[in-house]
């Protein structure tokens, strides 16, 4: 696709996330971004009152005493955040979580699991039973709503990371303030922070190579900021100077919704290939280009709405966005699959 994006604000780019995807988008063969309907989406949003939702929810887990408590909660949380649709042909099959009188799925079923898992005595807060933990108490910390039901995806990883989680905190310092200890060591930077974390915790480090060139989204590191922020927004250790500074977080529903606004179009080959439920390789051209148009297409809405007057982060915007992926209409083209540990 031909450039159509300005590069002129995107020096001031520590992570190199919006830098380094730039590329990808401008010499793009099986993604594209329509300009035309980003201002048209950014017109429809501009003239919808912005309130975003609160992080505040009854399966995030918060203990209003003890933030460093919360925080260590959400490491944990963003260790595991990714790929909860299933293999199953069968779409409907799904991996599923009752607790707090609800069953719920995807990503909430992992809040479900591990704020249930805190009121049931498991030590998320604490990095030695981190860096110990066994498959059995994992699977019982999973177990789904129904016996025999769908497992939650990619078990063995999501293990390595709680471990990984755990063994990195430990090198820190460790203790149950290792977590908040490793916030405070960035004085109040998201941007920090991400990096931080990515350094820390390998499973963070979310690079990919494109045409022989390094690519960086950064999904969970940065999500995990913002959901700290969100979680602690009445303590200190909450309070970041540079929230608005993040890009989207790009996974498989956020362009999805994109996709369904028709602010990105796909290659008939890869729409057709997405269809049918097709496994998009990590580390792929499609797949990668998916995900730089996803970080682009958000930075684009955001531009578009601060034209109309609203000023707003790209991730309050792929929040918003998330959040609409939840009731998406029934004839909406499905989101890619891709089976990895960053989305």
């Amino acid at each position: 696709m031909a450039p159509v994006f300005g590069v002129e604000d995107v020096n001031d780019d520590p992570l190199g996330v919006l830098t380094s995807t730039l590329p990808v988008v401008e010499g793009a063969a099986w993604v594209a971004i329509d300009p035309e309907r980003v201002e048209a989406t950014a017109t429809e949003l501009a003239a919808i009152p912005a309130d975003p939702t609160p992080w505040a929810h009854p399966l995030h887990f918060t203990d209003p005493n003890d933030p460093e408590r919360t925080a260590a909660w959400v490491f944990a949380l963003d260790a595991l955040n990714f790929c909860f649709w299933s293999e199953n042909p069968e779409p409907a099959e799904r991996w599923r979580v009752a607790w707090g009188g609800e069953t719920v799925d995807g990503y909430w079923a992992l809040a479900a699991a591990l704020s249930r898992a805190m009121e049931e005595g498991y030590p998320l807060d604490d990095p030695a039973w981190l860096a110990a933990c066994t498959p059995l108490d994992l699977r019982q910390i999973f177990r789904p709503a129904e016996p025999g039901g769908a497992q939650i995806p990619l078990f063995s990883n999501r293990l390595a990371n709680v471990q990984e989680l755990g063994r990195g905190l430990l090198e820190i310092g460790g203790g149950r303030s290792a977590a908040a200890n490793l916030i405070r060591a960035c004085n109040g930077s998201a941007l920090e922070l991400v990096a931080r974390v990515a350094t820390t915790l390998p499973s963070f480090d979310d690079i990919a190579w494109y045409r022989g060139e390094s690519v960086r989204f950064y999904k969970r590191a940065q999500i995990l900021a913002a959901d700290l922020a969100g979680a602690l927004e009445e303590h200190a250790l909450g309070r970041f100077t540079d929230l608005d500074r993040l890009t989207a977080f790009a996974d498989y529903k956020v362009p999805q919704v994109l996709r369904r606004f028709g602010i990105l179009q796909y290659d008939p080959d890869l729409a057709d290939r997405i269809a049918r439920r097709e496994l998009i390789p990590p580390g792929s051209p499609e797949e990668i280009e998916i995900r730089a148009a996803t970080v682009w297409g958000v930075e684009e809405l955001r531009r578009a709405l601060a034209r109309f007057g609203r000023e707003q982060s790209a991730s309050e915007i792929d929040w918003l966005l998330w959040q609409a992926g939840q009731n998406l209409p029934a004839d909406t083209e499905p989101y890619h699959r891709t089976l990895t540990v960053f989305y």
